[in-house]
């Protein structure tokens, strides 16, 4: 599934490809509320979220990021612990990002959502980002 186009991001006001939107994996409930609480504290309060569940494992990025704003929240996922990224600038990534590493939970996967994955199962980019996280992990370790 890789496309081998990897780039880093900036820190403009640029918006990245897709709806305005962040998909969040594998959080539980208290979890999924801490998240929501931290991107009203960096001032995205009105970012729409979608927590998907093992249900949308088998959707397509583009049919999970067009599903409405709160879907799914407050029950645990299953899945991979991941946030995509849809539509924010890159500042507002880096911000989510940081705000993120200041709760103190364990480390999600991170995506952007691309015109290459957008059309991706979410389980497929799952996989793809944990054997990438896998592969970054054994080449640290030599």
């Amino acid at each position: 599934m890789t496309d081998g186009d990897f780039q880093a991001v900036g820190t403009s006001d640029e918006r990245m490809f897709g709806p305005r939107k962040i998909i969040v994996c594998g959080f539980s409930a208290d979890d999924q509320e801490a998240f929501r609480e931290m991107t009203a504290a960096i001032g995205l309060a009105d970012l729409p979220m979608v927590f998907a569940s093992e249900g949308q494992a088998a959707a397509t990025l583009g049919e999970i990021v067009d599903l409405p704003d709160g879907q799914g929240y407050g029950q645990a996922s299953a899945l991979e612990r991941a946030v995509v990224l849809s539509g924010l600038t890159e500042k507002e990534l880096h911000a989510v990002m940081a705000g993120y590493r200041s709760l103190g939970q364990p480390g999600p996967l991170w995506a952007t959502i691309t015109e290459n994955s957008i059309g991706w199962p979410l389980s497929a980019l799952l996989k793809e980002l944990a054997a990438e996280r896998a592969a970054f992990l054994k080449r640290q370790s030599r």
